[in-house]
């Protein structure tokens, strides 16, 4: 979901978070990660402004915030 707000493809995100896109297609295949790994996308997409969302009733979630340079 984060990847498709940021309209990112497998390589962008790959490139954005320092890992391979093998990598990034294995985790959205529901395989393990290492967690530094996880660390690194997260970091990558709130970067770009991805909020992550923690369980509300709903489930949990990512939205596009506003940043502060976007005014």
């Amino acid at each position: 979901m984060a990847r498709a707000a940021l309209k990112w493809g497998v390589r962008d995100l790959a490139r954005e978070a320092h890992v391979t896109a093998a990598t990034i297609t294995r985790i959205e295949a529901g395989k393990p990660a290492h967690a530094s790994t996880l660390k690194a996308i997260r970091t990558a997409f709130e970067a770009f402004g991805i909020e992550f969302i923690p369980e509300n009733g709903g489930g949990v979630g990512v939205r596009l915030s506003r940043r502060s340079d976007q005014a």
